[in-house]
């Protein structure tokens, strides 16, 4: 079936003018619009292209239009921010960063706040007899000893209980002189009183001598009474002996009070008083805990051991406590009393030995902003310092990342740790339009197509592949000389570790806290520098926790993580003619495994000494 449709003239000619319509409109507004957007979208790109700075998380002053690695430690660079057409105005002192680099070089601040500055003193010290309750007894005068009732140290007595019986030729003459004596005692009194008191200088009791004048004849033995009620802790004499005049006898001691004699280092005798409650334990008493007071702190520090004896009086009704038990105290004092001090963290702080230094964020900045500044420390607080003076409640400041900020700061030659007064930083580089605020394109002209090769392949380097002597070189013959003053201090420490003993091991690891002041870090320059920066704050942090606890497990784990940065320190810039030999053992710390360095080739395993002194295996040589 075929259906015929029948179109005129007319009908065609609104047809076609319908269809031109449609096109001329359609391409209008396709046309136009899409011409619209492809030129708003090269704008933008142009604009966002223009508009995007990149610099490096380690080194904010880096600024590159365009995208690739920092040329001073080889990191890619990052987005700092859309750049505006106003530029905040900012002092030349400050040391700003961009949020991305704020995240990256995990840079956290905090408010400085005032707080009681509680701490917690880990004293270890011994048990030990009150010294005002010991009795020394000595022969007043020659004589042997007939009888003997005391046959072993260690028996208790009683005041006025008789220890031994002797007889002696001169007690008898002494005797006979007062029965004279007695004769002339209305004539002569002065005579009398004389032979009675020479007798009493014999330790003869006033009844012993009534009992001689009223029964008329010497006495040929004489009792030696204990003079106080206690322990007989030495007997000199036997049965049968003869004993000269001044010979010790006897010693008692009444243990019902005793000392605690602990040792507190040099850093801890600001926190301490007398009147302090002490809480203690005793090695060989798990589980009871003791209490006791202050009663003197040493007004003199043992020049070899650097620490100062504090005496506390505990009650000892029990006899539990026994001279020469090992006692581990804990003292929890406030040093400003019912005041509040200003306190803030440790990592917050760097310190160079002479100066500490913060640094203080910047308000009302849009984007983070520091300033360095130096402040005067009190006394530590647990895991805070004191501030005397340099800090005001309520300013911001840096407490995680603060390396990072100041190797910022000083690279951009403005106020920093090593570099107070502030400088330019030799870091010109022409590659890549770069732009540095603290340097002027003149500047960057004067540096050679040839230094910057050098530098970037310098900065590049892997770390983890180098061998034992790479870049020794470059590194200042007297540097490597105090490193290995640092590694023989390192070697006492480490047996220390190996003979369980916390105590010397925190002496140790204070001595070589002062072997590592002595390592002059201004011998190093540009990447050096800055890699033994790093590697020397987690040296110092891990040798504080190694001093100031003597829990031997959280000292072995403190030496483990000095013992990794320690390494990194000695593979970087070597020893002078020293051999050491790395050496691991896999089940240390918890079964993680971990390292140490040794002088010898032997294992003797610090982390678990003589319960498995032979467990582990060397896994470098270093010369």
């Amino acid at each position: 079936m075929k259906i015929k449709i029948n179109i005129s003239k007319r009908d065609y000619n609104i047809i076609g003018i319908t269809l031109l319509a449609g096109l001329f409109f359609g391409w209008l507004f396709f046309h136009g619009s899409g011409s619209k957007t492809i030129t708003e979208q090269v704008t933008e790109e142009h604009i966002h292209e223009k508009s995007t700075i990149w610099t490096c998380s380690m080194h904010p002053q880096i600024r590159m239009d365009k995208s690739g690695k920092c040329p001073i430690c080889g990191m890619d660079l990052i987005p700092l921010v859309e750049n505006d057409d106003s530029e905040e105005a900012v002092s030349p002192d400050e040391i700003q960063m961009s949020e991305s680099a704020m995240k990256l070089a995990d840079v956290q601040t905090m408010l400085v706040r005032r707080d009681y500055s509680n701490k917690e003193v880990y004293l270890l010290g011994k048990v030990k007899p009150d010294e005002r309750n010991i009795a020394e007894l000595t022969a007043r005068f020659g004589g042997r000893v007939e009888k003997l009732f005391v046959n072993f140290t260690g028996e208790n007595v009683s005041k006025g209980e008789k220890l031994a019986t002797v007889y002696s030729p001169d007690l008898v003459i002494a005797q006979k002189e007062l029965l004279e004596a007695v004769e002339y005692k209305q004539s002569n009194p002065s005579f009398y009183i004389a032979t009675r008191n020479k007798l009493k200088l014999w330790d003869l009791t006033e009844a012993q001598i009534d009992g001689i004048e009223l029964k008329g004849e010497p006495l040929n033995y004489f009792d030696i009474l204990s003079p106080i009620s206690g322990t007989v802790t030495m007997r000199n004499v036997s049965l049968g002996d003869y004993v000269r005049e001044g010979s010790a006898l006897f010693q008692v001691i009444d243990l019902k009070n005793v000392w605690l004699m602990f040792d507190a280092y040099e850093s801890d005798l600001p926190w301490l008083r007398v009147g302090d409650d002490v809480q203690f334990t005793i090695q060989s008493l798990p589980g009871k805990t003791f209490h006791g007071k202050v009663t003197n702190i040493d007004p003199f520090l043992n020049a070899k051991t650097r620490v100062a004896s504090v005496r506390v009086e505990a009650n000892n009704a029990g006899m539990q406590l026994k001279p020469e038990m090992f006692a581990n105290g804990i003292i929890k004092p406030r040093i400003s009393g019912s005041e509040k001090d200003l306190l803030i963290p440790k990592t917050s702080v760097l310190w160079t030995g002479k100066r500490a230094i913060v640094y203080v964020k910047v308000p009302g900045r849009d984007h983070p902003s520091f300033k360095y500044r130096e402040i005067t420390l009190g006394p530590e607080a647990g895991e805070f310092y004191v501030v005397n003076e340099g800090l005001l409640e309520g300013e911001e400041i840096a407490v995680n990342g603060v390396f990072k900020i100041d190797a910022a700061s000083q690279l951009a030659g403005k106020p920093s740790m090593m570099n107070p007064e502030g400088g330019k930083v030799s870091t010109t580089h022409n590659h890549g339009k770069m732009v540095m605020d603290s340097e002027s394109p003149e500047n960057h002209a004067e540096q050679t197509e040839t230094n910057i090769k050098k530098r970037i392949t310098e900065t590049d380097t892997d770390y983890n592949r180098m061998d034992n002597k790479i870049g020794s070189s470059d590194i200042n013959l007297k540097f490597k000389e105090q490193l290995t003053k640092v590694y023989h201090a390192y070697i006492p420490m480490k047996n220390a570790f190996v003979e369980s003993n916390p105590h010397e091991a925190s002496q140790l690891a204070e001595k070589m806290n002062e072997a590592l002041d002595g390592v002059n870090r201004k011998l190093l320059e540009g990447k050096n520098h800055l890699d033994w920066m790093s590697q020397l704050e987690i040296l110092k942090e891990n040798l504080e926790k190694i001093m100031n606890n003597h829990d031997i497990k959280i000292q072995r784990k403190a030496f483990a993580l000095f013992n990794a940065a320690f390494y990194k320190s000695i593979k970087q810039f070597g020893l002078s003619d020293v051999i050491t030999y790395y050496q691991y053992c896999p089940m240390a710390i918890d079964d993680k495994g971990a390292y140490w360095l040794s002088e010898i080739k032997e294992i003797s395993n610090p982390y678990f000494g003589d319960k498995m002194l032979r467990c582990g295996e060397t896994r470098e040589t270093l010369e």
